[in-house]
């Protein structure tokens, strides 16, 4: 794998989300992924590292405003399983939870207590 452009750049090592109420975010991330946060830096946000070392962070920042964030995949095995764990835990969904297949993965739309949108994504067998 080639490293990226000459500024150096080698991959990603966090995407994060703008939430209105830490609290009430973390509350919600923490049901869905199934695990406490692994950094703690309230009351501005929190994060959670993956086991493959992959992180999401949800932070409020003093005097920012709001944004909605789109665009976290989250991986998962079996999408129409998490869609029904999700749906059990009270999670909305865009499109009545539908999930939508691309060459590569299936996809569905979910939304969190911040108005921010994450994705459920399965890849195919490559």
């Amino acid at each position: 794998m080639a490293v990226a452009s000459k500024v150096g750049i080698r991959g990603i090592d966090t995407t994060a989300y703008l939430v209105k109420d830490v609290e009430r975010a973390k509350k919600f991330y923490v049901d869905l992924l199934g695990f406490e946060p692994t950094l703690d830096f309230r009351p501005i946000g929190v994060e959670w590292t993956f086991p493959n070392d992959t992180t999401f962070t949800i932070v409020n920042p003093p005097n920012a405003s709001w944004e909605k964030g789109s665009g976290i995949h989250f991986n998962v095995e079996d999408i129409n399983a998490s869609i029904a764990a999700c749906k059990a835990q009270g999670v909305a969904f865009a499109d009545d939870a539908k999930v939508y297949e691309t060459p590569g993965c299936f996809l569905a739309f979910g939304l969190d207590t911040e108005g921010n949108e994450f994705i459920l994504h399965e890849l195919k067998s490559r």
